[in-house]
């Protein structure tokens, strides 16, 4: 039962990437712990995934995110709502490649005041990778797997 609850959180998040409407269908909640040490909170855009095995989110290389990422890159992500609640620990990395950022841009990030392309130097991603789990679908009495990758 274990994997097909995994092949059903891996489906609803790749089904979020590439996210261009409007509402919180897209985004995941991403929690790292800030300059004293306190967990915040934050919700981002997915910008890609491979399911629970990683995330990407855009944001800037001088933003509150990146700096705290820089200094502690434990974090943990959160997708829920009354269906589900996915929750994925593990650490992120701030990516500045062009091709990785090539790779991931998506024409919509263009259209508000951040960014003008993907090379824009204030532009980065912020790449999550899993080492635990625990996900829950609410319709499903046995919905429950939490492990590690």
């Amino acid at each position: 039962m274990n994997q097909e609850i995994i092949k059903r959180a891996n489906e609803l998040i790749n089904s979020k990437t590439n996210y261009v409407g409007g509402g919180m269908e897209g985004y995941a909640v991403l929690a790292l712990i800030d300059e004293k040490g306190y967990p915040t909170a934050s919700t981002l855009t997915i910008v890609k995934a491979d399911g629970i095995k990683w995330l990407t989110f855009a944001t800037s290389p001088d933003s509150n995110k990146a700096v705290r990422i820089a200094k502690c890159n434990r974090a943990s992500v959160c997708l829920a709502n009354s269906e589900y609640n996915i929750t994925l620990v593990g650490t992120v990395e701030i990516v500045t490649d062009i091709e990785t950022k090539k790779a991931m841009w998506l024409p919509i990030m263009g259209n508000g005041p951040h960014w003008k392309g993907y090379d824009d130097p204030n532009f980065c991603l912020l790449r999550f990778n899993t080492e635990r789990y625990n996900i829950v679908f609410a319709d499903d009495e046995e919905g429950f797997a939490e492990g590690t990758l």
